[in-house]
């Protein structure tokens, strides 16, 4: 098992187990875990990191709908919006991890895993309609019937708040995110994107862009005391609003293109094949793909040639041994090999 491997695939869980390539490879006295020894996280982490961005957006909702209420403010109320679809994406999450977690069965061989991206894919359109269109729709209503605000010294004060609580949940999600990308090698933003992960994604971006809108409502409504003028207060709003639809087009697109199949890393899928090749029973490997099919979930097809000139029975018992000991990894949901044709070129090392 080589070092580039592990850390490749840190960061990246699966499970089911073929029992019957399994007795094989234990009836041949060998290890099971080809993939063994990877520093895999469970999905505990992202569900702390959704449950901290849940508890601080139900509170941060409410203190800015009572203080748009009181202040009359269109910043505000587009950032009570946005809090609100944060918070309704948070329940939406929740569901993503619980149910893509749910084991392999009959009918879906390769696990529930893609429900995240599912589920995910709802949040963001939810992100587009509760907290986009709402929050244009009512800076362009501000524009077109001005109303006075008042009580600023309240805006201030909940939009200050909010931008603690704000900072302790995007805190959580950049612990998260730092520590997988640095195993990883990755940029921080570059991990964000492309991760299997949709929750951690979800609540970066979703925390990135609240504390940006925080910044946009709080300087609108400065300039809304300052000038006597409603323009930079609905301003804001459209600002806002503007900014969470284009999180939110940047979370569908990544959540469709994990729902329609996304191949592993390169560099994942470099590493096994050096780890395939590092086999005593393979000689080469001519093929292979690793779908990503959930969070941190993969499925492997390939074709490699073995050693020796066994007869066919015997060679399926040793693909289906090689089989279970690439499924023995939690990163792996299901391996299915097949043998190299003799004149397939080798896949470059």
């Amino acid at each position: 098992m080589t070092g580039v491997l592990r850390r490749s695939m840190a960061g990246e869980q699966g499970g089911d187990k073929a029992s019957v390539a399994g007795s094989a490879a234990e009836a041949a006295g060998r290890p099971l875990d080809l993939f063994g020894s990877l520093p895999l996280p469970g999905g505990s982490e992202s569900f702390t990191t959704v449950l901290v961005a849940l508890g601080a957006n139900v509170l941060i909702a409410a203190a800015k709908s009572a203080a748009a209420v009181v202040t009359g403010s269109a910043s505000l109320l587009a950032e009570a919006a946005h809090s609100w679809a944060d918070t309704g994406n948070e329940i939406f999450l929740l569901i993503a991890n619980r149910r893509a977690r749910r084991p392999p069965d009959a009918a879906h061989p390769l696990g529930h895993g893609r429900e995240a991206y599912v589920w995910s894919l709802f949040a963001a359109v939810g992100l587009f309609v509760a907290g986009a269109v709402v929050s244009v729709t009512r800076g362009v209503q501000e524009l077109l019937h001005p109303a006075p605000a008042g009580h600023f010294a309240v805006g201030y004060t909940v939009l200050a708040v909010s931008f603690v609580f704000e900072g302790l949940s995007f805190g959580q999600s950049l612990r998260q995110a730092g520590a997988e990308a640095r195993v990883l090698r990755r940029d921080l933003i570059e991990h964000v994107l492309v991760t299997s992960d949709p929750t951690l994604r979800a609540v970066f971006a979703e925390d990135s862009a609240a504390l940006a809108g925080l910044v946009l409502a709080t300087a609108g409504l400065a300039a809304h005391e300052l000038t006597g003028s409603v323009v930079p207060d609905a301003a804001g709003s459209i600002l806002v609003g503007t900014l969470l639809a284009a999180v939110a087009i940047v979370l569908i697109n990544r959540n469709r293109r994990f729902l329609v199949g996304e191949e592993a890393d390169p560099r994942i899928r470099a590493a096994a094949v050096q780890a395939l090749l590092a086999e005593p029973e393979v000689a080469r490997v001519t093929y292979l793909r690793l779908e990503i099919v959930g969070p941190r979930m993969l499925f492997m097809v390939g074709a490699v040639d073995l050693t020796g000139d066994d007869i066919e029975s015997h060679v399926a018992v040793r693909l289906q041994a090689l089989e279970a000991k690439i499924c023995a990894s939690p990163a792996v949901v299901r391996a299915v090999l097949t043998l190299s044709a003799p004149d397939d070129p080798a896949l470059p090392v």
